[in-house]
């Protein structure tokens, strides 16, 4: 498990700018879903985007957080 806020914090440490929406999905703090809008994602294609937020919560993934769906945008997209 994963709490929301934890989530949040490694997010926000890696797109500093972002406007995030996280919603767990179950209430078990394991199943997310993340909107995540960021500068960091200009011209970047989509699954370049997905890794940078994998990325950014690294050894969570798979372990702590066992589902993530992802909405990575770039401001212009919002």
């Amino acid at each position: 498990m994963l709490p929301v806020g934890s989530l949040e914090a490694l997010l926000r440490a890696a797109f500093p700018d972002a406007e995030l929406t996280i919603t767990d999905l179950t209430g078990t703090e394991d199943h997310y879903q993340v909107r995540i809008v960021s500068g960091a994602f200009d011209g970047v294609p989509r699954i370049a985007r997905h890794r940078l937020v994998y990325g950014a919560l690294g050894e969570h993934l798979g372990g702590a957080v066992h589902a993530l769906s992802v909405q990575a945008l770039a401001p212009s997209e919002s």
